[in-house]
């Protein structure tokens, strides 16, 4: 079940980046994959960052800083995904809707993910 949870996780990341290149500007998606890539890219980038520089400075931590990385792993991760676009301002507001939407479709981070299983 756990590799499932990852999946639908992912899934709805995918949809959510979807929607985002659609309502903002300067942020385009070219489609489901590449909107699936993303999602795993941004991940991967948001543990790598968090397992660096601690849960304070990462996609998922809460204030300015943890929005500013946020929108900085964003715009990192368009270098890597083919078919995506991003410009900074487009990345500063992908990272603000992505942060509402999270605020009603909260998604767990793997980092936290991971030590839930570890307590267990």
């Amino acid at each position: 079940m756990r590799f499932l949870g990852h999946v639908v996780r992912f899934i709805v990341a995918a949809i959510v980046l979807m929607f985002v290149g659609w309502i903002v500007p300067n942020f385009a998606v070219g489609g489901f994959w590449s909107a699936l890539f993303l999602a795993l890219v941004i991940a991967v980038l948001g543990w790598i960052v968090e397992g660096i520089f601690g849960k304070r400075v990462t996609p998922f931590g809460r204030g300015i800083v943890g929005f500013l990385a946020s929108a900085a792993v964003i715009w990192l991760a368009q270098f890597i995904v083919g078919g995506v676009s991003v410009t900074v301002v487009g990345a500063i507001l992908a990272a603000l809707v992505i942060g509402i939407i999270d605020l009603f479709i909260p998604i767990s981070t793997p980092f936290e993910a991971g030590r839930r299983e570890e307590a267990r």
